[in-house]
């Protein structure tokens, strides 16, 4: 079995390991609908899919997963 030839400190360790964390949600308000959604994903209001602000698809409806 590998074995390291010398033990990594606790600082070295937690350096590296400094990077993985998560990034919060980036929100933004459509200028269009007024409505609060996540940047870069289509997002429903009253019933139609909205993308970039414009409508993608009228009338929509969510197929059960």
């Amino acid at each position: 079995m590998a074995h390291p030839k010398s033990r990594i400190s606790k600082t070295r360790r937690d350096k590296r390991r400094s990077h993985h964390r998560l990034t919060p949600v980036q929100i933004t308000t459509c200028a269009t609908t007024g409505e609060m959604h996540r940047r870069h994903h289509a997002y429903v209001v009253d019933g139609d899919l909205y993308k970039n602000g414009e409508v993608v698809i009228k009338d929509f409806a969510p197929s059960a997963a």
